[in-house]
């Protein structure tokens, strides 16, 4: 049995270039299917969050409309419900990358607000890439890599392919021309080997140790993808 650190956003608003706070969080289905997957197959769950804040679901994503119908969205709000670890997260701040055997990190627009300039989560990425553990990261939860440059810029994950929420998404999404900055665009600037897939469809890049998914539709194949390394 494994035991898998799923590091989550601590805050429930992303901040618009009008300065205005739209209500966010993580992306449930960012976390369910993951979670299902690593569950059934014998896995410990942990979740870290900053602070230890109980992780902020993103409203939006508990809509039938974005979960296949109304049974789509319960399922997805039943798993939720049941999974302990959401209500019980450590501090970020105290991980130690030795207790664990993976690194997951879930999207939704909350990690643009907190995880993109948390430097206790950069030196956590940092560490599991240098470590060879397998690390997942997916749709916007990329933007916590912003936060492992060094001082002049420099990351470790430069030149890693990666996959994540594209421009295209976050423009038909209605959000490209409200944000302060696009996820696409930053990781490119960090040095990072971006690569796009059409839009929503599932898109995951393995490079090395590094697991990473463009979407949603992506969680659930970035999932197997884990499980087979472990």
């Amino acid at each position: 049995m494994a035991k898998i650190l799923f590091v989550m956003t601590g805050v429930d608003y992303w901040t618009l270039a009008d300065g205005t706070k739209h209500p966010t969080g993580y992306w449930a289905e960012e976390f369910a299917a993951p979670y299902e997957a690593f569950k059934a197959a014998g896995h410990e769950v942990v979740v870290a969050t900053p602070g230890a804040v109980v992780p902020p679901v993103d409203a939006g994503s508990l809509a039938p409309a974005v979960n296949g119908g109304p049974e789509g969205a319960e399922q997805i709000a039943e798993t939720l419900r049941k999974a302990s670890e959401l209500t019980t997260p450590i501090r970020l701040e105290d991980v130690d990358l030795a207790d664990y055997d993976a690194v997951y990190y879930p999207g939704g627009h909350g990690p643009m607000e907190d995880l993109a300039v948390n430097a206790d989560s950069g030196r956590l990425l940092t560490a599991a890439l240098a470590s060879g553990k397998p690390l997942g990261v997916v749709c916007h939860g990329p933007a916590a890599l912003l936060a492992t440059a060094d001082a002049d810029g420099k990351s470790s994950f430069a030149g890693y392919r990666v996959a994540a929420f594209s421009n295209a998404e976050e423009t038909q999404a209605g959000f490209a021309d409200k944000a302060k900055w696009l996820l696409q665009d930053r990781l490119i600037a960090l040095g990072v080997d971006y690569r796009e897939g059409e839009p929503w469809a599932p898109h995951v890049e393995v490079d090395r140790n590094l697991y990473t998914g463009q979407n949603p539709a992506s969680s659930a194949p970035l999932a197997a993808e884990l499980l087979k390394a472990l």
